[in-house]
């Protein structure tokens, strides 16, 4: 098989759940996309082994990614009468655009998870597990199966929902607002819906049928943040539940994953550059799972079946092109449709003569244009980050006026091979709406511009993400958006780690910034062999302990180890008590060191020099990103505001529109 492995296409990181130091539930835009259009991917076929051939068909299961749609539950928009039916030979990316143009956009709703399996609908409803018919799944017609309230935990929330092949049973894992402990429950289906047990620290499951029909579930059991040990279970008259696999690699995490057509069931064991998948038969679980390709330091894998043969995605070998959505470059094609669906009619982005040929993707709808930019036509900028383009993303008002004057708010991530989080957020919006620029830069750490971005961002080549970050702000900047005085930075968990950087740095390119468990501390941390996630983090970081030359280049972007007597901007931090995946000592020490530099800098300054505000809001639970936290949210633009001088009355009166406090 290892001699077949020559599919080497860059769409790894739409199929594999990322991981690091924020693993957030991923949004619909990449998974469904990249579903809709898998008829568009020329894929290179490899016929199974022996082994494997020749087995019969079961029929497609439901599969549901963990994420966000939209409905229009409450408020269906009225059919208009010059609406004209949609042509069948039109493609699915004209039509999505038609559908924006014509659908009124202040009608959608944020819901949670849901997942389709036969005739029925199954998604949360309040504090209940229910299901409707297919037909019926946006009245309130439904049946309960669950009362979410039975597990006694603070304001819970389904994030996953497996349905068993027959539908005799369907497991939901629930978790809460503030910690990453979650519960899966096995819910017998019947006349009388039960729940027959519940297991704990479950992070991901998947249900097979066997050679009895007899439903199997396979699950992963986390524990401290690393998963290692797959289990299986039955119920019924025939119970049954046994541990079959344990990673002995710490520096590994495992998950499953069911093949599109439910054929296969994979045993993905990775790290953030290797890779090792484990095949295991649908219709024979029981049977020992099958190696693919033993797992060789620096090459990802991924595998695929359809049809009888095996399609493996990798990042090693001669490159295939892949492209999702038509594009004008080599960009990522994936839209973050949910943030498109919901901005403001009256809003759009920058001048498209001042990217020239550079825009990889626009779409109209009414008033707003969304721009993907990889670069600007200037050298000068070209120079800057070191002969690479970065992308940004920049989204302002259609009327705004003397865009110099306006405030600006800056996200960045850059880690882990992940894409900047783009998605809705009602505070996004009203700060549009209020006359904000927002600006994602797209820097190297992240994975838009797939694996080797990623790569000339981590480890000994870090301080690129840092080179990046400060010549998009130079760049905005010296294209007219707003200044220095008005520009403010955001970033969340291992996003911390540029924005602190940046803060020492430049700190003159700043006025304020918000940080959301930030991590800060990057050398002690990856010292502390008994944290979590330090061995699984190594090949993002280093590894100090052991590599000195890991450990000198740490030193000189590592926010902590930098921080400095020199003005600093304003900082608003917002950490989390039990926080496992950043320590709240890491960050609390940052805090302190802070503030030390300041009021050693303001001495030597002297008189009428204005320090710096300087904010650690400790906020209980074990969580790690809260990123629905109403106090969080007020609290942040509260601090942005306050320290650009800005009313806020207007800003809170909008927000009230999609916040229930």
């Amino acid at each position: 098989m290892q001699q077949k492995t020559k599919l080497f296409l860059q769409a790894l990181k739409y199929s594999i759940p990322h991981l690091g130091k924020c693993m957030q539930k991923q949004h619909l835009n990449h998974y469904n996309f990249a579903d809709h259009y898998y008829n568009r991917i020329k894929l290179k076929k490899y016929h199974l082994t022996k082994c494997l051939q020749n087995k019969p068909k079961i029929s497609e299961l439901a599969r549901n990614i963990p994420s966000r749609s939209f409905s229009c539950k409450d408020l269906q928009p009225v059919k208009q009468e010059n609406e004209k039916p949609l042509p069948e030979n039109m493609d699915a990316f004209e039509k999505v655009r038609t559908k924006l143009e014509t659908q009124p956009q202040e009608e959608y709703e944020i819901i949670n998870v849901e997942v389709k399996h036969g005739g029925f609908v199954y998604y949360q409803e309040g504090c209940c597990l229910v299901r409707s018919k297919d037909e019926e799944a946006d009245n309130d017609n439904y049946e309960v199966l669950f009362n979410l309230e039975e597990l006694k935990l603070d304001q819970p929330f389904i994030d996953c929902i497996r349905v068993a092949p027959d539908e005799k049973y369907v497991a939901a894992k629930i978790r809460t607002e503030d910690s990453e402990a979650s519960t899966c429950v096995i819910i017998k289906l019947s006349d009388q819906p039960v729940m027959e047990v519940s297991f704990p620290n479950v992070s991901s499951f998947e249900w097979v049928k066997d050679e009895e029909d007899e439903d199997v579930l396979f699950y992963t059991f986390q524990r401290n943040l690393r998963c290692h040990d797959v289990y299986r279970a039955t119920f019924g008259d025939n119970k049954r539940n046994e541990r079959f696999y344990t990673e002995k690699d710490p520096s590994y995490f495992v998950f499953l994953y069911l093949t599109k057509d439910s054929r296969f069931l994979t045993i993905n064991i990775m790290n953030k550059t290797t890779s090792e998948v484990w095949l295991i038969d649908g219709l024979s679980p029981w049977d020992p799972p099958v190696l693919i390709q033993k797992r060789i330091h620096g090459v990802l894998y991924y595998v695929e079946h359809r049809d009888d043969e095996l399609y493996i995605l990798t990042n090693v070998g001669e490159p295939t092109e892949f492209k999702l959505m038509r594009t004008a470059a080599d960009t990522p094609a994936i839209m973050n449709w949910d943030l498109f669906f919901t901005m403001k009619r009256n809003t759009k982005v920058i001048d498209l003569d001042m990217f020239k040929d550079h825009c990889v993707l626009f779409l109209k709808h009414s008033n707003l244009l969304y721009v993907n930019v990889i670069g600007l036509a200037d050298d000068s900028v070209r120079s800057l980050k070191d002969g690479k383009l970065v992308p940004m993303t920049v989204f302002h008002k259609t009327d705004s006026e003397d865009l110099q004057k306006k405030p600006l708010l800056i996200h960045v991530y850059g880690a882990y091979g992940m894409d900047l989080k783009m998605n809705f957020r009602p505070e996004r919006r009203v700060l549009v709406d209020d006359g904000w620029i927002l600006a994602y830069c797209h820097v190297r750490g992240g994975g838009e511009l797939g694996l080797q971005w990623h790569a000339d961002g981590r480890l000994t080549k870090k301080l690129n993400g840092l080179a990046d970050l400060e010549a998009c702000i130079k760049t905005l900047h010296g294209q007219g958006f707003s200044q220095p005085s008005l520009t403010t930075l955001t970033a969340f968990s291992a996003g911390g780690v540029l924005a602190g950087a940046l803060c020492n740095s430049n700190p003159e390119l700043l006025r304020a910034v918000t940080l959301e468990a930030p991590f800060l501390d990057v050398l002690n941390t990856m010292m502390d062999t008994t944290l979590p996630l330090t061995l699984e983090e190594l090949e993002e970081w280093g590894n100090p302990s052991s590599d000195e030359k890991h450990k000198n280049y740490i030193k000189r972007y590592c926010p902590y180890q930098n921080i400095k007597p020199q003005h600093y901007p304003s900082v608003h931090i917002t950490a989390y008590e039990n926080d496992e995946r950043v320590p709240l000592k890491g960050i609390v020490s940052y805090t302190e060191k802070l503030k030390e530099a300041i009021s050693e800098h303001a001495k030597d300054t002297g008189e009428g020099y204005q320090a710096p505000n300087i904010i650690l809001d400790i906020q209980p639970g074990g969580n790690h990103v809260i990123e629905d936290s109403h106090k969080k949210i007020t609290a942040q633009i509260k601090f942005l505001y306050e320290e650009l001088g800005l009313d806020s009355t207007s800003v809170f009166e909008d927000l009230k529109k999609y916040l229930k406090f």
